[in-house]
């Protein structure tokens, strides 16, 4: 069996939810790199436009929606859209993800509930509606989730209550949907990175970590430094893969050691 019949995408559809920058950018850049054809969903159409003409440099067929994850319509809308544009979809990545710091005695209702949304609900919303299409068809898919280190921990750097809850739910729906959905050949697995530099954690001014925050990340991570954003492809690839069909309700790593504590 050669690495093409493994890991090959070429005429394979992907979704990725929150492509508009950081991980799910990269996760793009992965899959269109394997051959797939890219759906890239995000708020931000500007930042998809800009993506989508880098990929479609590489040859690759993209299809670009912005839509808001919140708006469960609109996005039973987009994926229809992404069908009927690219083809029948193999694999759903859910990136969207934000955060609100602060301590948790302060933590208000609106920002919980607005973090909850976005990282928890929004993934759960969005791989109903997939599965639901691989499920009608009686066909083999792969959805992907992008969680964190902080789902199986707590953050000594940020206080975070709402992201960390959120995420460790993320972890926890996967092993669920894993669970229910095995007989249709569904793989449902999840993807924890560390700290990698996207919009979560760079300063807007500099796009660079706050100093104090880069060295507490150095000495919490036994490898010594943040992960570079090319490193989350493998992990994408890995879990989307056709020869992955035994790999399901698995979090998958990808931080440095971090959780090797």
């Amino acid at each position: 069996m050669t690495l093409e019949h493994v890991f090959g995408l070429k005429g394979r559809v992907a979704v990725v939810v929150g492509a508009s920058s950081g991980l799910g950018a990269e996760c793009a850049r992965a899959l269109c790199g394997a051959g797939a054809d890219v759906a890239l969903l995000a708020r931000r159409r500007d930042r998809l436009d800009e993506l989508a003409i880098e990929l479609r440099g590489q040859g690759a067929r993209i299809h670009v929606i912005a839509v808001d994850v919140l708006d469960d319509a609109a996005m039973q809308r987009a994926i229809d859209e992404v069908e009927s544009a690219l083809g029948p979809i193999w694999a759903l990545i859910n990136s969207a993800g934000m955060t609100r710091l602060g301590r948790a005695i302060k933590h208000s209702r609106e920002r919980w509930d607005q973090v909850i949304a976005v990282n928890l609900t929004a993934a759960f919303v969005m791989s109903q509606i997939v599965a639901r299409k691989f499920i009608e068809r009686g066909a083999a898919g792969r959805i992907v989730h992008i969680s964190s280190v902080l789902g199986r921990g707590g953050s000594a750097l940020h206080p975070q209550a709402g992201y960390a809850a959120s995420k460790g739910g993320v972890d926890n729906l996967t092993r669920q949907l894993a669970v229910e959905w095995a007989g249709n050949g569904i793989t449902v697995n999840a993807i924890a990175p560390g700290y990698f530099p996207t919009e979560i954690t760079v300063d807007a001014a500099s796009n660079e970590m706050d100093p104090a925050f880069l060295e507490g990340v150095r000495r919490l991570t036994p490898l010594g430094r943040p992960g570079e954003l090319r490193e989350i492809h493998s992990a994408v690839l890995f879990l989307v893969a056709p020869g992955s069909s035994y790999v399901t309700g698995t979090i998958v790593p990808v931080d440095g050691g971090w959780t090797a504590w």
